[in-house]
């Protein structure tokens, strides 16, 4: 598996190969060969293999630039860093959007710090990362989703609770540390 340690707390605690499960018929290890490597030293790798990255890793598909997300995962992944969630957003704005269309339902956040809405401000704002490219989700299957997630929005919510605190905070880059919104190589 690709986890390293460099990329969390919890990944830093993981052995590099452990077994996992067992049984009379069957053993179950699991080994993360990578687990000590950096981040260079797997682009390194990388640049060697037989395979192409995936280029949600680049600007645009072929770009080849490394200036995309800093991790492949979903599309708008709770554990991403706020410049990858703002490509995400940029890119994928119809998901976006059905994101801040439950979060409003609900009366819940995307993330404890920010919610999906606010995402999407910042995506349009001036100074957020150019997402190179834009995927319309104009798909029957993106339309049967919206309509089953438009659906389950009228059954009884699992939880309810106020608004989040943060709702309400001033939206706007400036509340960014630069860090965060660029990569190396991008300034």
């Amino acid at each position: 598996m690709g986890l390293r340690s460099e990329e969390s707390r919890d990944r830093r605690a993981l052995p590099a190969y452990r077994n996992v499960k067992s049984s009379r018929n069957w053993h179950v290890d699991e080994w993360l060969p990578a687990k000590e490597w950096t981040t260079e030293q797997v682009w390194q790798w990388c640049g060697g293999a037989p395979m192409p990255t995936h280029w949600v890793y680049d600007s645009a598909p072929g770009a080849l630039d490394r200036r995309g997300n800093s991790r492949c995962s979903c599309s708008l992944c709770v554990f991403a860093n706020r410049r990858d969630l703002l490509l995400a957003v940029g890119r994928r704005p119809r998901l976006a959007a059905l994101y801040a269309e439950v979060e409003e339902a609900r009366r819940d956040s995307f993330k404890s710090d920010i919610t999906m809405r606010q995402l999407i401000d910042l995506a349009a704002a001036p100074g957020a990362p150019d997402p190179g490219i834009r995927i319309d989700d104009d798909t029957e299957e993106f339309t049967a989703l919206r309509d089953q997630v438009r659906a389950a929005l009228h059954l009884p919510a699992r939880k309810t609770r106020p608004a989040p605190p943060h709702a309400g905070l001033v939206r706007g880059l400036h509340r960014l540390p630069r860090r965060r919104l660029h990569q190396e190589g991008d300034r």
